[in-house]
């Protein structure tokens, strides 16, 4: 099998491509051949060994894989050879609350990720993909989309005439919009880009706010829903933008702490959350369950993921770079075969 690995250290240039021998499947394993892998934050800061400076090397980065399986171990029901799938995340949280074994199976570090051409998987940690999408689309989901649903679905309680406020384009924030739009809330989003406001409004965005020509984004948030602040945000500033996502939400709201792209270290201001009686949840993705609700909707509403751009297998360091770059709007892909 043909892979990347991070190798001899951390950093894009100890992402190198390797060959390892083909895996066989035991006892209630999958073998899957990755047609797509997507890039999340997540598996940046990874390689680069912002996410875990004590990961095990060598790893085969990347948490989101979706592709063919090819055979099969013994005792295996769920899924058959030929099925179009994709990897779970956590490999071992199917339903009810996370754990440090949940946290110890996960895919792209400590595991090996979905950057290689062959994944060796348990059944259960695979997931069914939605017909109606390709293999480009279908690996956007097992990360980004499986996040922004849990916020929002299985922990959030997003019903019709919410307000959401969505901070930015990548991949968590546009499936946020997609899926709030789905319930039919109202959604406010911030850029730094008129034209990605523009291209936001067009999927269903109500408003935009440009937090560049308006630093005071949680004063125009609020003005815009009457003084009130808004039902829920999904956080995926860090510690940047905590405080004012605080200041946005209205009293009794709640704010999904699920990204730190400025930063991951700061003082928590308790006094709002307090006088606010405000709810603050941390959200590590999800459980199968949730991963199967999600794609449950997507395939009634055929809603599409937004992919950005799609990097051949060669050009993966091109793919990470575009992704640090934060030019992107919505995933970006690596096709693998």
């Amino acid at each position: 099998m043909k892979a990347y690995e991070i190798r001899g250290g951390f950093g894009l240039d100890n992402l190198v491509s390797c060959e390892r021998p083909d895996p066989t499947p035991g006892p209630f394993q999958v073998r899957v051949r990755v047609k797509a892998t997507s890039l999340n934050y997540r598996d940046l800061m990874m390689v680069e060994g912002r996410y875990n400076p004590r990961q095990k090397l060598p790893l085969v980065p990347n948490s989101d894989g979706a592709g063919v399986v090819d055979a099969v171990g013994p005792g295996v029901t769920r899924v058959k050879p030929g099925d179009r799938v994709m990897g779970l995340f956590a490999q071992s949280w199917l339903a009810g609350e996370a754990s440090r074994t949940v946290q110890a199976s996960t895919l792209g570090g400590p595991l090996d990720g979905a950057l290689g051409d062959t994944m060796l998987l348990h059944e259960e940690g695979v997931v069914l993909t939605p017909p109606h999408l390709s293999d480009e689309e279908a690996a956007t989901l097992p990360c980004a989309a499986v996040t922004a649903w849990s916020a929002l679905v299985t922990q959030g309680g997003l019903k019709a005439g919410d307000t959401v406020l969505l901070q930015g384009t990548g991949g968590v924030s546009i499936f946020a919009l997609q899926i709030a739009r789905m319930f039919g809330a109202r959604v406010i989003l911030t850029s730094s880009r008129d034209d990605k406001l523009e291209r936001a409004r067009a999927l269903g965005a109500h408003e935009g706010i440009n937090y560049v020509t308006t630093p005071d984004w949680d004063k125009a948030a609020r003005t815009l829903t009457g003084g009130t602040g808004v039902d829920h945000v999904v956080e995926v500033g860090g510690a940047g933008t905590f405080e004012k996502s605080l200041r946005a939400v209205r009293v009794g709201g709640t704010v999904s702490v699920i990204g730190v792209l400025s930063g991951g270290a700061g003082s928590a201001p308790l006094t709002p959350i307090l006088m606010g009686n405000l709810r603050v949840q941390g959200t590590f993705v999800g459980h199968r369950q949730s991963f199967e609700a999600l794609n449950r909707a997507l395939t009634l509403h055929g809603v599409r993921p937004v992919v950005d751009r799609v990097f051949p297998f060669n050009e993966t360091r091109a793919a990470f770079e575009h992704l640090k770059s934060g030019a992107h709007f919505g995933k970006v892909v690596i096709r693998v075969d």
